[in-house]
């Protein structure tokens, strides 16, 4: 059965976000409900208000993807001011430790990075998402109660010292999701007795998302006003690039909408892959399919018309 070109009219898909600094993650999403229309809107991996960058905002259906991205890698670019440190590890946050003046050695500097790479054991920001007893640390710290988090491992696949300026330096970071780039900044700051925290962050990937793809908010109005948001949009077919595509033929497709298992060709690339995505000869992902038996696999998440 030939593969059929793609059709970018479905209205479910993904719109990568330029994330403007000063905006939640939370404001983000209420203000693409208002641009899309739906309130079937959510976002993957949470960004900082002073962090800008690429924040995937999943609309209508798409939505039930998200738990497939649980564990995007992600990258950044971030600038970290050396002096003192903060109470959220980050220019918003009050001092916590005077402030010094500081003149930033490189070498220096790259010998404090080393063991920072790799698979490690990271303290979270106590303002953070972090639960404790379910509920979230940022909101313990707003009630003045003490937050002690334990650290967690996370994988730094790349940290990159980019320049330095006086006491401000830019470093390059690709990461495990959970990674918090607050963490290292303050950990910098403490492994040169002068505190650190971050001033600029810019996130330049998420998963398979990135900058390139990402469009402002005024961009995005701009494109709805003109009736051509579907040119931002991401069709859910082109998600989870590390799912290999079954294609099905209309019977197919109506079974696997009824819940059934579906075949695929004992011939395609990745025979044994765990999770396949199943399209229409319209190109629409119909569902995503889970191995049940060697070559058959069992729909577990199906979409609608």
């Amino acid at each position: 059965m030939p593969e059929p070109q793609l059709n970018y009219t479905s209205p479910d898909g993904v719109i990568v976000v330029n994330k403007p600094t000063g905006w939640t993650s939370h404001d983000v999403v209420a203000k693409m409900r208002g641009i899309c229309g739906t309130r079937s809107v959510g976002h993957l991996g949470t960004l900082d208000p002073i962090a800008t960058g690429v924040l995937p905002v999943m609309v209508g259906q798409a939505t039930r993807l998200a738990r497939y991205f649980d564990k995007s890698e992600k990258a950044y670019e971030a600038v970290v001011r050396f002096g003192f440190a903060t109470t959220t590890w980050d220019r918003e946050g009050e001092p916590t430790t005077p402030v010094t003046e500081v003149s930033l050695n490189a070498d220096q500097l790259e010998a404090c990075l080393v063991p920072m790479r790799g698979d490690i054991s990271q303290q979270p920001p106590p303002v953070s998402a972090k639960k404790i007893n379910g509920v979230p640390a940022y909101k313990l710290v707003r009630k003045n109660i003490e937050v002690n988090l334990s650290p967690v491992p996370v994988s730094i696949y790349e940290l990159t010292l980019l320049s330095v300026d006086g006491d401000r330096a830019r470093l390059r970071v690709r990461c495990s999701a959970g990674t918090y780039i607050r963490s290292i900044a303050h950990e910098l700051g403490a492994a040169l007795g002068c505190g650190a925290h971050v001033e600029e962050l810019l996130r330049t990937m998420s998963g398979s998302f990135t900058l390139a793809q990402a469009r402002t908010i005024e961009e995005l109005q701009d494109l709805r006003a003109a009736n051509r948001l579907h040119e931002a949009l991401l069709p859910m077919a082109e998600l989870l690039p590390q799912f290999p595509p079954a294609f099905l033929d209309d019977v197919t497709v109506r079974q696997v909408r009824q819940g059934r298992d579906f075949s695929v060709s004992a011939f395609r690339a990745n025979p044994w892959a765990e999770f396949v995505k199943a399209i229409g000869p319209d190109g629409h992902l119909v569902a995503i399919g889970r191995i049940a038996l060697p070559h058959v696999y069992h729909p577990v998440v199906v979409f609608s018309l």
